[in-house]
């Protein structure tokens, strides 16, 4: 090519200097088949150590699925527990668990038992049969059942009459408590078998959204067709809920009592039946079901009455039997490692003294004490020595009539519960004090007197019925109109809400959970770390457990268990009541028995429409343990440390209940009861779980004070009717407003002698706004007057 440049070839660039020196670099062959040998040596290391893993991991499951299998069917496995639970009131239960007990007993010229035992297919069983209508029944029958059976009639007419309301409320409180194992029988098939097979297709379609995926329907009508199913039962692999492994429980197959000769008030309780789930230790304190927690005096294991022997003489358990039975050795309580019936804490009031004062620091101290006599303040009820020092006294007088913007003492903005300053009366200021502080207790909508209802016994059916009418008012106010309060006319509002303070930003502002306790919270126990003490506490029962001691009941053991202690007339009760409904003993973890501060999350029933309140009394059932408390109601904030309490239990949403209960460690489900005046038995009012238990949960009760502008100029309004008189105005003067419009301001001054006051705001008012003033203090539960149903 004529003009052009010749090329030139440029050097590569490379790491290389030189072809001698990237020979240097090089790898033999050698080198790399040992390298790669080494790689896949690893790697099938690795391998091999996965494999050997999941290996161990199988024959662990296998081993530990054989151990269940050859419990559950050995003769050292308690009665399963069937319960034939009718879902309408047309279905007879009796006949079917009658057929059900003549199919597992040998000897059909006796008397038939609840418990049977079965030589041709390899069972024990206890058949109970649940009675319609009565709730408390069926709920303490489902708590220890084996197996629901719910039982279904063909003849009725329509889809909907196979469940009627009770049948539906029951299976809404089973499916809060967990479900076992569950089967459906179905009664009245016609004979037929083309009717029959249709009959059951109609049944099973309608019943099978009710039910668990793995529930199977069996018809029941014949012996055969109960023969077939107890052949599929008995190789069937039972589940329980989890909360039920969890303690230790046995249900009485007999309740008797024995009086104590040195408390003619007290007595002894036996119990006797099978233990279950865990092993009992002697040491370990119990609950019996409504009544309570108690220790034990001594457990005596005695023989089977009914074992899974075709050789003996009779198979099903008669009260002759469990009285005459056989002791095969008994176990009595070591004082040194039996647990304490601890209940509440007793606080020591010098335990915060250090050291003995001297006889200057005395002298000093009656000086001080002569100079506080001479000057006496009121003070809010509840005020702390701590927050009284910050109180300023104001020498020159409230009715003065003299504003004073820049020095005036008014309410503190997040910082302790806020007081008032005091006006001196040479009278009697402490008889004026007390009437002030019951009059504000009367006038204050959320206290103690008017949480509650009165008692029926005290009131006619008019007095009850406008009773109901007020609680339903002001169910619905608070839903239209939540937390607002009118300021009242005949006492001041710095008065009225003295225990009240501002927060900055609910979210973000601080409080301290320590300060101003109540008297109640020196009588709980709280723990360090709740996560790490139940931890503790489960591995400390089950290492007993697997230890085997002498002082345990085995599991499947049949055993008498004597409660010491009992009231008398609480005994009674349980005596009479083991006739309709089982007696549940459970055994307690370490700890349960302390009163702390319990947290559920809770859902209103949907059965249940008349108001719940905060602090009204309900009964808690939590796993087997009852107990009656007063919750209030508060919401579940994630962002935040400090919860909004809601003055009623509101449908449709799940709320947070906190009350003073035993200690229980989750998870635990909930059945809320309450009575309703006039009537028998309590309703199911709301359902739930044990959530925590956190004394230092920080509830706070928001009140909001409204007001009205009057005149408004750009971004500066007059508003009236917040408040009366304009000392208020200047208490709340350092407290934030804001309209329900979206406006944010603050109060400039009073105006006039009426309460009425100026406000600023961020943007243009409207007329039609309202101005509102957010305050709140901390709410706690109330201590309930009677801890256990059966002490009602």
């Amino acid at each position: 090519m004529g003009g052009s440049r010749a090329q030139v070839n440029k050097p590569h660039k490379t790491r290389f200097s030189s072809k001698s020196s990237r020979n240097i670099h090089k790898i033999s062959q050698k080198d790399k088949n040992r390298i790669a040998k080494s790689n896949r040596n690893v790697t099938q290391g690795a391998r091999a150590a996965r494999l050997q893993r999941s290996k161990m991991l199988r024959e662990q499951k296998k081993e530990a699925l054989l151990k269940e299998k050859r419990a559950s069917s050995g003769s050292a496995r308690p009665p399963c527990v069937i319960l034939l639970f009718p879902l309408s009131a047309s279905v007879n239960v009796s006949s079917l668990a009658e057929d059900i007990l003549r199919l597992l007993s040998a000897d059909v010229s006796r008397a038939l038992s609840s418990t049977v035992a079965s030589s041709e297919y390899k069972l024990r069983a206890t058949v109970l049969h649940a009675p319609h209508g009565d709730l408390l029944s069926c709920m303490e029958m489902a708590k220890a059942a084996d197996l629901i059976a719910f039982v279904a009639s063909a003849t009725e007419q329509s889809t909907c009459d196979y469940i009627d309301s009770f049948g539906s409320q029951c299976l809404s409180v089973f499916r809060s408590l967990g479900l076992p194992s569950t089967v459906v029988f179905i009664r009245d098939l016609p004979t037929e078998l083309k009717r029959r097979n249709d009959a059951k297709k109609i049944v099973t379609s309608s019943l099978t959204s009710e039910f668990p995926e793995d529930c199977k329907f069996y018809p029941a009508d014949t012996k055969d067709d109960l023969h077939k199913f107890m052949w599929l039962f008995k190789e069937q692999r039972l589940t329980t809920p989890h909360w039920r492994n969890q303690r230790p429980y046995l249900i009485a197959q007999k309740v008797d009592m024995v009086p104590d000769d040195s408390s003619p008030e007290k007595c002894t309780l036996l119990l006797t039946g099978y233990t279950r789930a865990h092993s009992l230790s002697v040491n370990q304190l119990v609950h019996v079901s409504g009544a309570g927690d108690f220790q034990l005096s001594r457990i005596d294991i005695m023989k089977d009455p009914i074992p899974l022997n075709a050789r003996k003489d009779h198979n099903a358990m008669d009260s002759d039997d469990i009285q005459d039975a056989e002791i095969i050795r008994s176990l009595a309580p070591d004082p040194s490692s039996q647990e304490l019936l601890l209940v509440e804490n007793v606080p020591d009031p010098l335990a915060g003294e250090q050291t003995w004062p001297t006889e200057v620091e005395m002298a000093e101290a009656e000086r001080n004490q002569k100079q506080k006599r001479l000057r006496k303040r009121a003070l809010p009820r509840g005020t702390s020595e701590y927050q009284a020092a910050w109180i300023v006294d104001d020498t020159d007088g409230e009715d003065s009539g003299v504003e004073n913007d820049g020095d005036d003492d008014g309410m503190l903005l997040d910082k302790g519960e806020s007081g008032f300053p005091s006006q001196e009366d040479t009278s009697n200021p402490d008889f004026e004090e007390d009437q002030a502080s019951l009059h504000l207790r009367d006038s204050d909508e959320e206290t103690e007197n008017g949480s509650v209802m009165m008692e029926g016994d005290n009131m006619t059916w008019e007095q009850i019925e406008d009773e109901i009418k007020k609680i339903k008012e002001a169910h619905a106010e608070d839903e239209e109109f939540p937390d607002e309060v009118d300021t009242p006319l005949d006492v001041t509002a710095r008065k009225r809400f003295a225990k009240y303070r501002s927060l900055k930003s609910f979210r973000t502002s601080s409080w301290d959970p320590k300060e101003s306790l109540p008297p109640e919270y020196a009588r709980i126990f709280a723990f360090d770390n709740f996560a790490r003490t139940q931890k503790h506490v489960v591995a400390k029962a089950l290492k007993v457990e697997q230890e085997g001691r002498d002082d345990c009941t085995p599991v499947g053991s049949f055993a008498r268990f004597y409660i010491k202690e009992v009231p008398f007339h609480v005994a009674s009760k349980l005596c009479a009541a083991s006739r309709t409904a089982p007696i549940v003993l459970c055994g307690l973890l370490q700890h349960e028995s302390k009163m702390s501060v319990l947290h559920f999350s809770i859902k209103k029933h949907d059965s249940y429409d008349a108001p719940i309140k905060s602090k009204e009394e309900l009964i808690f059932h939590v796993g087997f343990r009852q107990f009656v408390a007063r919750p209030i109601f508060s919401t579940d904030n994630i962002n935040s440390d400090k919860h909004k309490m809601e003055r009623f239990l509101h449908a449709g949403r799940f709320s947070i209940a906190s009350i003073y209960a035993p200690i229980s460690f989750p998870p635990l489900p909930l059945i809320a009861l309450k009575g309703a005046a006039g009537a028998s038995t309590p309703a199911v009012a709301a359902v739930g779980s044990l959530r925590s238990i956190d004394p230092d949960r920080i509830i706070l009760k928001k009140i909001i004070l409204t007001g009205y502008p009057q005149r408004v100029s750009k971004l500066k309004a007059t508003v009236r009717y917040m408040f009366h008189n304009p000392e208020d105005v200047r208490w709340f003067k350092p407290v934030e407003v804001w309209t329900k419009c979206g406006r944010r301001g603050r109060v400039k001054e009073p105006v006039g002698t009426h309460g009425a006051m100026k406000c600023i705001f961020n943007g243009g008012l409207q007329q039609h706004d309202t101005v509102c003033m957010s305050l709140y203090k901390r709410a706690y539960p109330k201590w309930p007057e009677h801890r256990f149903p059966a002490n009602v």
